[in-house]
């Protein structure tokens, strides 16, 4: 399996889950003692989320970018960015080396667009809710994501940054984002949830739901797998 570069550390909490979730599935996949060969290059999420709070998209990309040469001089076969909201930045990674790039709004939109969910709820950072750069590449695929209202996502968000990026599990949360999803899908026809922020996957499940759930961590985990696999592959032929 091709060497997978992966940018971590936004945050570290969810990063140690795609680690643990790509070692488990190289064991699943390939049985025995083998893992996953992966490059990791964890930044500190400090200065990333004050970047991210103060608009400063500008430095957060050149952060992102030279995560991405670390990763391709230390011999990384493609890159894997552990997080949502920074795929807001997507372009600046893919500029910045000649490594292939497994974009996780587009590994969603298709897993999406293999059940009957057209209409999914995207539970994420401010960022991503408010902004276009995810709903859209959603939207490219035909899915049309609806987001909580005002004061939802403003609980969604500090949930995420107060809460789960500093290991903190609340049942008080869980059951909130629960009154949320069900608010959504009984006014406004949702029809599924996205996790969309890597953390989420810490509180929320498709056993919390009867809609069909679209945890973006496995999703993004399952398709790098099959990315490296495939590029390893070509690499032989």
């Amino acid at each position: 399996m091709a060497t997978i570069g992966l940018i971590g550390g936004m945050s570290w909490e969810s990063t140690a889950v795609y680690y643990r979730l790509l070692n488990e599935g190289v064991r699943r996949r390939q049985g025995g003692l083998h893992s996953a060969d992966i490059l990791l290059h964890s930044v500190d999420f400090s200065p990333i989320a004050e970047m991210q709070a103060t608009g400063d998209w500008a430095s957060a990309g050149a952060a992102m970018a030279n995560s991405a040469r670390r990763l391709e001089s230390g011999g990384a076969s493609c890159i894997v960015l552990a997080t949502n909201t920074m795929h807001k930045l997507a372009d600046q990674i893919t500029q910045a080396t000649n490594l292939p790039f497994l974009h996780l709004a587009d590994v969603t939109a298709k897993a999406i667009r293999k059940t009957q969910s057209r209409r999914p709820l995207l539970l994420a950072t401010r960022f991503t809710m408010e902004q276009r750069f995810y709903r859209d590449r959603l939207a490219a695929f035909g899915v049309e994501a609806l987001v909580p209202d005002e004061t939802e996502r403003g609980e969604v968000h500090r949930i995420i940054y107060e809460e789960l990026c500093r290991g903190r599990i609340e049942p008080g949360s869980k059951a909130r984002y629960r009154e949320i999803v069900d608010r959504v899908v009984r006014e406004e026809g949702a029809d599924g949830v996205i996790l969309g922020c890597t953390e989420i996957t810490l509180l929320l499940s498709q056993s919390d739901f009867a809609q069909p759930v679209f945890d973006t961590t496995a999703l993004h985990v399952d398709a790098a797998l099959d990315f490296a696999a495939d590029l390893s592959e070509q690499v032989a032929a």
